[in-house]
């Protein structure tokens, strides 16, 4: 079993590519296999990534949401939930406080809140660009009209997570949308030259081994520049209140396991992760991670955007908790991009032909 498992890794580093099967036995592995699956994705983000940590200033400018997913206490079933909206002028102001710290990829997110409208998102776009930024934009499933408006204001990247690839399983947690809705956004924005960023939850009632195994082929199927991949944590306000945690150490063999099959994504260290333990963030960037998306929202609004509870860091400053990062990175012989940190794919691809 120990030379199969080996075999398997050794054809992930070689060819990045694996079968459902492979998968799950990398996903299934402990111990020794566990932390030979982790060094191999360390060198491969190491061959074709460096040493380069991104950060990426994070801004959730509203917890208003349409949808009512049954694991997120932004559900706008939550009537517990004190709800908030930036003003434009504070969201700008944020932005430009990121920038003073050394940020240069904004990710202006947001619940599905269409208070926001198309002319809004573009004209905080245009405006933010105008700073010398990189802008990630995370506002749900919106029309391909909204995506390609935002597009053409400047918008370099779109993160829409899929969640999970289980049309079944994302049915029974998702009761007003469809996987095939979020396919189709994510097919969007695809096709208007976005740098995608999708990613799943670990951990979700119903989950099972195949069905993550799923998620990993479907993120290489799309070829995403970018995935987040965080462990489920139940919301004490939401349907699935007392289910289990998601495990920590499974969420660290998917990121290995993706780091294997995408060699060139950049894959974060999610604050979901850092808030199940201390050190697991600084784990994920161990074993094929390397992006964090530190907090700039201002203090005032942090706590209610309570995707889950007591998210890590929801009470240090923008400074306290780049200051944080940047001594984790160090610590472990790491450095800080100082790019917009585009995707590489692009230009490695020119280099080999």
């Amino acid at each position: 079993m120990k030379q199969n498992i080996q075999k398997v890794i050794d054809k992930a580093v070689r060819k990045h590519e694996l079968t459902r099967e492979e998968i799950i036995v990398l996903l299934s592995c402990e111990f020794f296999h566990k932390n030979s699956l982790f060094v191999a994705a360390n060198r491969v983000r190491e061959k074709y990534l460096g040493d380069a940590v991104h950060l990426r200033g994070l801004i959730e400018f509203s917890n208003y949401c349409r949808r009512n997913c049954s694991y997120c206490g932004l559900q706008c079933a939550n009537k517990k939930l004190k709800r908030y909206r930036m003003s434009m002028k504070e969201i700008y102001q944020a932005a430009l406080g990121a920038y003073a710290l050394g940020y240069r990829t904004i990710v202006l997110q947001s619940g599905e809140d269409f208070y926001y409208d198309a002319d809004k998102i573009a004209d905080l776009v245009r405006r933010i660009k105008k700073l010398g930024l990189a802008v990630t934009l995370s506002c749900g499933v919106r029309s391909f009209e909204e995506y390609r408006l935002w597009r053409e204001a400047g918008a370099d990247r779109y993160l829409l997570k899929h969640e999970t690839a289980d049309p079944a399983l994302y049915q029974t947690l998702h009761p007003d949308s469809s996987f095939s809705e979020r396919l189709e956004a994510l097919i969007h924005l695809r096709r208007l030259g976005y740098q995608v960023g999708s990613g799943c939850i670990v951990g979700l009632p119903g989950q099972t081994l195949e069905s993550l195994a799923d998620d990993l082929l479907f993120l290489k199927a799309l070829d995403v520049e970018m995935a987040g991949i965080g462990p489920f944590i139940p919301h004490p306000d939401t349907p699935l209140m007392s289910f289990p945690q998601g495990s920590a150490e499974m969420v660290l063999k998917m990121v290995a396991v993706l780091r294997l099959l995408l060699p060139l994504a950049h894959l974060p260290a999610t604050t979901a992760l850092a808030t199940v333990g201390n050190d697991f963030r600084a784990q994920a960037l161990r074993c094929g991670a390397n992006v964090i998306m530190p907090n700039v929202t201002p203090r005032k609004y942090r706590q209610l955007y309570a995707i889950y509870p007591h998210k890590a860091g929801v009470k240090d400053t923008p400074v306290k908790s780049r200051q944080q990062i940047v001594e984790m990175i160090t610590a472990l012989g790491r450095k800080i991009a100082t790019d917009q940190g585009h995707s590489p794919k692009e230009k490695f691809c020119q280099a080999v032909s």
